[in-house]
C-alpha cells in the first residue's frame, strides 16, 4: 500500500465516507464500495474491473454491486456497476453519478465528491433493490486500498 492512498483521507473523512456507504445500504440490497490506489499501469476502467472482481463485487446475491475507483496519483476515477444494476439503470445513469463527483473532486472536495456519488448511487438501489427484512451485509464497508 502506498503513502499517497494511506494519507489521501483522514481518519475523519474516510468515516464520513463508511458512513455514508453504511446510510445507503441500510436502505437497499445493494452494496457499494471505496477502492483507491495510487497509480495503475494499465487504462483506468480497464483497472478498475480487475479491482472490481478482487475486492468481490460480483459475489452478490443479485449481482447489485457498485465501486468507486479512485487511482490517485494517475488523477483517474471510475464507478462500476455489477449486472443486476446495470441490467435496470438508464444508460447514463453512471455518467451522472460520475459528473457530480468529478466536479467536486476538480475543487479539490474528494470527500464530499465520494459522498455525492455514494448517496445517487443509494437512491437507485433503493429503488430498484430495497431492502428486505433478512438482508445481510454482503461485503465490507470500508475503503480498501491497494
Amino acid at each position: 500500500m502506498s503513502k499517497d492512498t494511506e494519507d489521501f483521507f483522514t481518519k475523519e473523512e474516510e468515516a464520513q465516507i463508511v458512513s455514508a456507504i453504511k446510510a445507503a445500504e441500510n436502505r437497499t440490497s445493494g452494496e457499494i464500495r471505496v477502492h483507491l490506489e495510487s497509480h495503475t499501469d494499465e487504462p483506468n476502467l480497464e483497472h478498475a474491473k480487475k479491482v472490481f472482481e478482487k475486492v468481490g463485487m460480483t459475489k452478490t446475491e443479485l449481482r447489485n454491486g457498485v465501486l468507486f475507483y479512485l487511482a490517485i496519483a494517475d488523477r483517474q476515477f471510475s464507478i462500476l456497476g455489477d449486472k443486476g444494476i446495470n441490467a435496470v439503470t438508464p444508460d447514463d445513469f453512471w455518467d451522472t453519478i460520475r459528473d457530480t463527483a468529478q466536479a467536486h473532486f476538480k475543487k479539490g472536495e474528494f470527500t464530499t465528491g465520494l459522498i455525492k456519488g455514494i448517496e445517487m448511487a443509494g437512491k437507485a438501489l433503493k429503488e430498484y433493490f430495497p431492502v428486505a427484512d433478512d438482508d445481510i451485509n454482503e461485503l465490507s464497508d470500508e475503503i480498501s486500498k491497494s
